[in-house]
Formats: structure tokens, sequence, C-alpha cells
């Protein structure tokens, strides 16, 4: 199920009917918080969400979205088209961004992407036994069918790239995976924005295994990419 939120009629009518002839389940809302009482109801797999909206501005759905703990896909639709726009986007904890006008067969070609990796979770409340222990990152585990990762006995809830970059880094840890690899398999190797969107995505996901006290960190290797070790022991 996609949810377009976006005010403009001469957008929204001819992207509705895109989605509905690709097979998916399409609501539209023309407001933002009539979107995050939308998305809190359930059964939302994706947002297309515009800045742009006349209620509350588009980031703030976005904030509000993640701090509620939605972990579905969000693309952020919008007119907005420079770098710091869109880094403040992913900030706050979109999956990807689209400046206007775009193509359709882009944004078809990002919901697939997306979709493939934000699956419905099962209802678990432990991770599975062969679920991926990175070695040297004891009590660090990375369930990848299920799509959720513990840190000891605390879940540590991702969005749809977190989960794609640790996932990544974790099935090699200690070795260094490049910038290039990471952009090629998680936004896939026909992503045309800057690469600023992932250092945003990895200052979200440090944060968040810090503050779940993970026994991990990622390591910058500058000018090559990135690793995950050990945290210290003091850390």
């Amino acid at each position: 199920m996609v949810l377009v939120v976006e005010d403009d009629d001469q957008i929204a009518p001819p992207l509705l009917r895109t989605l509905e002839r690709e097979g998916y389940t399409v609501e539209r809302l023309a407001a933002g918080l009539p979107a995050v009482d939308r998305v809190a109801a359930g059964d939302v797999d994706l947002v297309l969400l515009d800045l742009g909206l006349p209620d509350v501005d588009g980031l703030e759905v976005c904030r509000r979205l993640r701090a509620d703990g939605y972990e579905g896909g969000i693309i952020i639709l919008t007119a907005r088209g420079g770098e710091l726009d869109r880094v403040v986007g992913l900030d706050v904890g979109a999956d990807d961004y689209l400046p206007k006008p775009f193509s359709l067969a882009e944004l078809l070609a990002r919901t697939r992407a997306l979709l493939r990796r934000s699956g419905p979770r099962t209802a678990t409340a432990e991770p599975a036994e062969d679920a991926l222990e990175p070695a040297g990152a004891g009590g660090l585990r990375v369930d990848v069918p299920t799509r959720r990762v513990w840190a000891g006995d605390r879940e540590v809830v991702l969005t749809v790239k977190e989960f794609d970059v640790l996932a990544l880094l974790a099935a090699d840890p200690g070795a260094v995976v490049t910038r290039e690899r990471i952009m090629d398999e998680v936004w896939d190797e026909n992503w045309f924005g800057s690469t600023k969107t992932l250092d945003t995505t990895l200052g979200r996901l440090r944060q968040k295994l810090e503050e779940s006290e993970a026994p991990a960190r990622i390591v910058t290797v500058r000018g090559v990419g990135f690793r995950l070790e050990d945290a210290p022991a003091d850390a």
C-alpha cells in the first residue's frame, strides 16, 4: 500500500494512475497531519511525501512518522532541489529524495527498490537462532530474514536504508566496504544523487547503535569506505 501525500492536483492524479497500473494499492492525502494519522492506523508500506504541504512542512511529517515508529519506506518528492534540502530530508528519516520534475519511470524504480527491502516484519519478539552475529561484535545480532537488529536484549529500530547498510557491513565484520559498493547495493547503481545520502544514513545509524549501547561501531576508513568493528570497552 502506497500513501501519496501531495496537494498539487496537477501532479497527484497521474502519479496515482501510474502506481495503480503497476498493481499497487494507492491512497492520496493532500495534507500532512492526516497523513500522520493514516500511517499510524497501519497497513502503509511506502509513503511518497511532498514537502510543500498546506498545513505542516513535509519534513515535520517525516520526523513525526519516524518518531512514532514507522519503519516503512519514505520517498520525498519536492521542488526544493538544493543539496542542503536533500540532506535535511534524509537526516529526519527519509530513505530517498526525488526533486521535481522527476520521471515516473525513475520514481517507479525507486519505489520497487524500497518495497523489496521493506516487506512486512514477523511478530517474533526474539532474534531467530540463525540471526547474523558479526564476529568480534558479540551481542549485536542482525536478523536478515525479518530485518530486525538486537543489541543484547534491546531491539534497535532502523529504517530501510539503515538496516541495509548495517547488514552489508555485518556480513563481513572487520572488512572495509567501499562507498561505491554500499551505494550500488543499497541505493543501486542507477542512483544519481549525492553520496551525502550515505553519510547522513550512516550518521543516524551510528547514533542509534550508540544509544542502544550496541557492542559495535562503524569506523570510517578515509578515502575508501567503512567497516564494522568492536566498540571500545569503555564506550
